[in-house]
């Protein structure tokens, strides 16, 4: 990472060095038009020359002010290009310090029970005399299977034999014990999913940490004792999951005592209810969704979603019966509820997530152009409230300026960016306002300059913060330059 930076400082260094020779012609220019002043008017140039040394301290100054403001300039474009490249880096390296997030979009699957019967299948075919006699002398009974269809499932008996009737022919018939499957509806269905996020240091991918938790009924619809079965799909997308286990009327079965990991499968008394619980935690990103894989009736359907990102609905799917928010911790409650339904929609959420070196990009841009403004908004600001600016000190807040957020950019690379860039935006302010040492009135456009960067951690809402606090900013100039008496 030093050796990143030094070789990008080298690189602005360079294209600085490409605007010495244009600088230098200005220079000789304006002293090539002093001296012809000098030859061609001998007095004003006297009092020109007069004049230019005795506010020389005061423009060395001011000089000192706009060296300051390119160099925090220089700083701010130095530390965007480093912060890009670290990124950049870390997107395409084999290896990592940290653990990466091991989910994507999470995508869980409703459950499926069904009633185990078994059914039995006769079939029987005819051979007239002449048909049995010319397979029986061709040894051919293979010959009869196409006539007598294959059988798909489990097959738990199979019986078959001949008989031959009065007039000479011969029957064969085959008898089939199969074992199969008959949906059941849900009784009721309870799901809760809190999806908590986290933003990793080092500018790394924004997932989230889900915790599932549902409770499944269903009942034997017979009158008889019957074997009913319940599978559940584990979600694709979900990476590893922790703590998975179902509970099955109270009695816990994990992931080894389950058929295939998931499938419970047990005899019910008749009419006999059954209640299952599923449990697991995992990560995610991006987004999670819940699939209903039939049109089946839902006599009680419920889901609650817990997030603390704002969240988005893919289009033609469920949308929520129900939604709070919390103003105060931005956390979000969904809700889902279906009573007496047939539906084959699906239930997907998304989250907004933009690209973290986006993102920081972004916020990187803005520090210059809020620099910029704090070197046109502090004298505008002093002018209208008559307040002095002593060009020194103007200096040394935007040093401290660039100083802070270029803090905040290399915070980046050991804090989450939300955090990073907060502590160099507060670092920012506290320099500034430290070298400044003026008026306490001074202190409101620092203010609104250091938290200018900050609009575009707010995912999409950076464009309303912007214009709040443009808007705040003219308000608060014109409100300062009416108050201010005119001298006459």
């Amino acid at each position: 990472m030093v050796q990143t930076t030094l070789s990008t400082l080298t690189a602005a260094l360079h294209d600085l060095l490409g605007l010495a020779a244009p600088a230098a012609l200005t220079v000789l220019a304006v002293l090539a038009g002093l001296l012809l002043l000098g030859l061609l008017d001998r007095a004003r140039a006297q009092t020109a020359l007069t004049a230019l040394t005795r506010h020389a301290p005061t423009l060395t100054r001011w000089a000192a002010a706009a060296l300051a403001l390119g160099a925090g300039l220089l700083t701010l474009t130095v530390a965007r290009h480093v912060t890009e490249l670290r990124l950049a880096a870390g997107q395409n390296a084999r290896y990592a310090n940290a653990a990466d997030p091991d989910g994507g979009p999470t995508t869980q699957q409703a459950p499926h029970a069904t009633l185990v019967e078994t059914r039995t299948y006769s079939r029987s075919l005819v051979l007239p005399p002449d048909v049995y006699a010319r397979i029986r002398v061709n040894n051919g009974w293979e010959q009869l299977l196409p006539y007598l269809g294959g059988e798909n499932g489990t097959v738990q008996n199979l019986r078959e034999g001949f008989t031959r009737t009065r007039g000479g022919s011969l029957v064969y018939t085959r008898d089939v014990t199969m074992l199969g499957e008959r949906p059941l509806d849900m009784d009721r269905a309870a799901i809760t999913t809190d999806l908590n996020f986290v933003d990793p240091a080092g500018g790394r991918g924004t997932y989230y940490n889900a915790s599932f938790r549902a409770s499944y009924t269903f009942s034997n619809p017979l009158d008889t004792p019957a074997t009913l079965r319940f599978e559940f799909p584990l979600p694709q997308g979900s990476g590893t999951l922790n703590g998975f286990q179902l509970t099955v009327n109270g009695e816990t079965f994990h992931a080894s005592d389950l058929l295939n990991g998931s499938v419970w499968q047990g005899t019910v008394p008749a009419r006999g209810a059954v209640r299952v619980e599923a449990t697991y935690r995992n990560q995610g990103a991006r987004g999670w969704s819940y699939v209903l894989s039939r049109r089946e009736a839902i006599r009680s359907f419920e889901l609650t979603l817990n997030t603390d990102r704002p969240a988005r609905f893919q289009r033609y799917t469920l949308f929520p019966t129900a939604q709070t928010r919390s103003a105060l911790s931005g956390r979000q409650t969904l809700k889902w509820q279906l009573t007496d339904a047939v539906t084959a929609q699906d239930i997907a959420v998304a989250f907004t997530q933009g690209s973290v070196r986006e993102t920081l990009t972004k916020v990187g841009l803005m520090k210059s152009a809020a620099l910029l403004l704090t070197a046109l908004l502090l004298p505008l600001w002093a002018a209208t409230r008559r307040l002095p600016l002593p060009p020194l000190p103007f200096a040394a807040a935007l040093l401290g300026l660039s100083l802070g957020f270029t803090l905040g950019s290399v915070l980046g690379a050991y804090l989450p960016p939300q955090a990073a860039e907060l502590l160099g935006s507060a670092s920012a302010l506290l320099l500034a306002w430290t070298a400044l040492g003026g008026p306490r009135t001074l202190l409101v456009p620092l203010l609104l300059c250091a938290a200018l960067p900050l609009a575009f951690l707010t995912g999409g809402h950076a464009g309303l913060l912007v214009t709040s606090l443009a808007a705040t900013t003219l308000l608060l100039l014109l409100r300062g330059a009416r108050a201010t008496p005119v001298a006459t």
